[in-house]
This record gives structure tokens, C-alpha cells and sequence, in this order.
């Protein structure tokens, strides 16, 4: 059995001091570390703990967008060196400076220390303050190099969940296991929204959420497997969920099942019919949903 362990770093954050939250990543990274994991996940935009400004001052904005750092910035290497130091793959969340507006970032550092894929959040949340940042402009997928073997990991952040083209595209271009760093409540609807993206791309999904009182915590994961046997019984998907504290929450990934039940069932894309789908690339919208405010 090829187990994949993933530390779900449930955490509140300091805010906009920065070091701050290094120093407190650090921390959670090695608590990871000895618990024996492989990647360890942030919660979004963690370099700054998904911070606000007042949204109805330029001036605020400016200067919550002067907070963007670089690839090349010392709160992304340490974590380059901490992931070589202790041999995991860590996936880092932080506003990335980019020309025009900062980007929604993850990028994914291998246990050797290197970046091996950066994304960065399409579905912007233009109806708040992430109208100040660029949408990223597609999905990735990698292969990740772990103690476990390889494995095909793609990303999606918080509001991207909400969309079921988002996992759809992944699963497309091969990915097993799904990042999803998360700053926002999670209640009964999009944890059950985040199943389903789960069960219809036959995916293991995990995500990382701001403990309370920033947010309410409940990070979560679902390994992607409805059926244990051909013609079995359905079972329980969930693999952890946490309360709203504090802590490191491992989630753990059966890599060889999850294979042999994407080999054998109808989900995935199987039996897709992708000529019927015209519509799904159409930029026409139509009452009720016209929003001024959204980005195409």
C-alpha cells in the first residue's frame, strides 16, 4: 500500500506581519515534519493571513497590494531550505507580485527545495477585495516527487471550489490529488460541494482552512472513493475533518486504491460527452446573473 500523507496546517495568522507568520509556519511545517507527512498545505495567502484593507480607499489598497512579495522573497526560500531541510514537499500560499495587480498564489516545493508548480487563483473573489489582484489564467497539474513514489497533484483555491470546471480541468490533465488552500466559513453546503468534486473526478482533494475566530476552521479531506468494491456498497469518502482549533491535521491517501478504482469505475472521464458542452466556453451571461463588477 502506497500511502500519501498530507498535513492539513490549520492555523490563525498574524496578519499582515509577515515574519510573524514565517516564524508560525515554520513551526506548523516541522510539527508536520514528525508526524510524518509529505506535502503540507497553508492555508490562502498565508504571507499575509489573507489580510483585509478598506475596500472604499485607494490608499488602503495600494498599500495592501505593496505587500505582495516575490518567488525570489525570503519568506518563499526559507521555506524552499525547510522543505529540503526535512525531505517534504511543502505548498506555500502568498499574494505574488505581478505587473499590474498581485496574484492569488500557490506554488508547491518539492522535498528537495524547488518549485515545481505555481498557481495562481482564476476565480478571484471580484465582489470583495480581490478585485486588486490579477485572476491567474489556467490550471496546472504536476508530478510530484515523493517518498512514496510519484504522484499527479494539481491546485485550486478557496473560490475556485465553487466552480466544478475547476477540478473538472484537473482531473483532465491527469491530476490524482487536489491542493486547496481556503480562507473563508465552511458550512454544510460547500463542504458537501467539495465531496462532489470529489466523487465526479474519482479525486483525493484536501483543504486547508483559517482556524477560528479568523474563519471556522473544518479543513478537510476526501480521498475520491465512493466504492470500495465493483458492485459494493457506498462508503464514506471523508478521510479527516477538523473542528475549529488550532492544529495539524493529517490526512492520509491510499494511492494504490485510489488508482485500481480510477482504472475500474464510470466516473472521471469515461463517459463524458464534451460535444454537448458548447456552452460551458460561452462569455455570454444572462439575467439573473449580470454583475458589473465581474472579470471575464
Amino acid at each position: 500500500m502506497s500511502t500519501l500523507n498530507i498535513a492539513l496546517l490549520q492555523m490563525t495568522s498574524h496578519g499582515i506581519n509577515q515574519q510573524a507568520n514565517l516564524e508560525k509556519g515554520d513551526q506548523f511545517v516541522r510539527q508536520a515534519a514528525a508526524l510524518g507527512t509529505d506535502i503540507a498545505l497553508f492555508p490562502e495567502m498565508w504571507n499575509i493571513g489573507y489580510a483585509d484593507y478598506d475596500e472604499t480607499s485607494t490608499e488602503a489598497r495600494e498599500a495592501w497590494q505593496a505587500r505582495a512579495i516575490g518567488r525570489d522573497d525570503a519568506f518563499v526560500t526559507h521555506f524552499q531550505a525547510l522543505a529540503k531541510e526535512l525531505e517534504i514537499a511543502i505548498a506555500l500560499t502568498y499574494m505574488e507580485q505581478w505587473p499590474d495587480a498581485p496574484r492569488n498564489t500557490l506554488s508547491l516545493i518539492n522535498r528537495y527545495g524547488e518549485i515545481v508548480l505555481t498557481y495562481a487563483k482564476v476565480h478571484t473573489c471580484d465582489f470583495s477585495l480581490e478585485a486588486a489582484l490579477t485572476p491567474g489564467d489556467d490550471f496546472h497539474v504536476c508530478t510530484l516527487d515523493t517518498a512514496q513514489g510519484e504522484v499527479k497533484i494539481g491546485a485550486m483555491i478557496c473560490y475556485d471550489r465553487e466552480f466544478p470546471e475547476s477540478a473538472r480541468i484537473l482531473m483532465l490533465k491527469g491530476a490524482e490529488i487536489l491542493l486547496v488552500p481556503n480562507a473563508c466559513g465552511l458550512g454544510i453546503n460547500r463542504l458537501a460541494q467539495l465531496r462532489a468534486r470529489a466523487y465526479e473526478n474519482m479525486v483525493g482533494i484536501a483543504l486547508t482552512n483559517y482556524a477560528a475566530p479568523q474563519h471556522n476552521g473544518h479543513s478537510i479531506a476526501f480521498d475520491g472513493i465512493a466504492f470500495a468494491e465493483e458492485d459494493g456498497p457506498s462508503r464514506d469518502m471523508l478521510v479527516v475533518e477538523a473542528g475549529e482549533n488550532e492544529g495539524v491535521y493529517l490526512a492520509r491517501f491510499d494511492l494504490d486504491q485510489l488508482r485500481d478504482y480510477r482504472q475500474r469505475e464510470t466516473w472521471g472521464n469515461a463517459y463524458r460527452k464534451p460535444r454537448a458542452y458548447g456552452l460551458l466556453t460561452s462569455d455570454d451571461v444572462q439575467e439573473p446573473f449580470l454583475r458589473d463588477d465581474s472579470r471575464r
